[in-house]
């Protein structure tokens, strides 16, 4: 089992991690004559490079986490095709879209409700070792104690319950799962939506601290545009289902050119402070 302190952005392909095109999910809403489709998702295309950021960011309802949902392997899109790695998920069986998944983690918006309160935070975190047969008990074990090292936390809280934990504490563990299995992608669902303003800078910090040290490759969905282009070198900005403005995110916050992003950004009362005003509220999170 490789240590993913060890693993080097250097050692990463620069291609493409994830390739969408044509994505789109509907949904058959109301019954018998009145029966139609909602379409929650609109031939969506993006692009994520490996070792970076895609921030997908929209009002509630715009279709963000069914888009994410789709990229993790959750949902199966109505149409359109998801490469990973080259490889299509929409043609791929149950049993090898398993394998694939393997490679593709989730951190949810509440991580209280996402982590199994009958079981101790080491069990949580070598839970996907344990379902994918990594490792033996003492390795799962020892392999936990290393991620939760590497979030920031210390080895004691091994033995604690979800209910023993504060909202920062129960996220920092749910990345601290995600990182289990040395995926290729995270996807992060609104990861610091239900947090205090001080503990969502020290989960930003956090999450940019280890795509820095391990190479990660994060798709990031987020309605908090400060958010949102503090973790992000891309952004792709969603509404009624469609990607309505794609690209890098300085010129997407300094010179928009669509007019639902103009309204996104005038709720803001500065977007190039957006960009940096996670770093004045607190220091690097802390990585042992």
């Amino acid at each position: 089992m490789s240590d993913p302190v060890a693993v080097s952005a250097q050692g990463r392909s620069v291609d493409m991690l994830v390739i969408a095109r044509g994505l789109t999910k509907e949904y058959p809403i109301g019954r018998g004559r009145s029966k139609r489709r909602f379409r929650a998702v609109d031939s969506a295309d993006f692009e994520i490079r490996t070792g970076t950021t895609l921030g997908l960011v929209g009002e509630s309802g715009s279709g963000k986490s069914t888009t994410a949902m789709m990229v993790a392997g959750l949902l199966r899109p109505t149409s359109g095709e998801i490469l990973v790695r080259g490889q299509s998920l929409r043609s791929l069986g149950r049993g090898d879209l398993r394998r694939v998944r393997r490679n593709i983690q989730v951190v949810f918006q509440d991580p209280h409700s996402s982590l199994d309160p009958r079981m101790s935070v080491e069990k949580i975190i070598s839970e996907p070792l344990y379902v994918h047969g990594v490792g033996d008990r003492q390795q799962r074990r020892e392999r936990a104690r290393e991620l939760l090292d590497l979030v920031g936390m210390s080895r004691p809280y091994a033995e604690r319950y979800p209910h023993q934990l504060s909202g920062g504490q129960a996220q920092r563990v749910s990345i601290a799962r995600a990182l289990a299995l040395e995926p290729h992608l995270i996807v992060l669902d609104e990861p610091v939506a239900s947090l205090d303003l001080s503990i969502q800078a020290q989960i930003l910090n956090l999450l940019r601290a280890l795509q820095r040290r391990l190479g990660l490759t994060y798709l990031f969905i987020g309605h908090d545009l400060g958010a949102v282009a503090y973790v992000s070198d891309t952004v792709a900005v969603m509404h009624n289902g469609v990607i309505v403005e794609s690209g890098k995110v300085e010129d997407v916050y300094l010179t928009p050119r669509e007019e639902y992003t103009k309204k996104l950004l005038d709720a803001r009362l500065d977007p190039i402070d957006d960009i940096g005003r996670y770093n004045a509220r607190s220091g690097t999170a802390p990585l042992r």
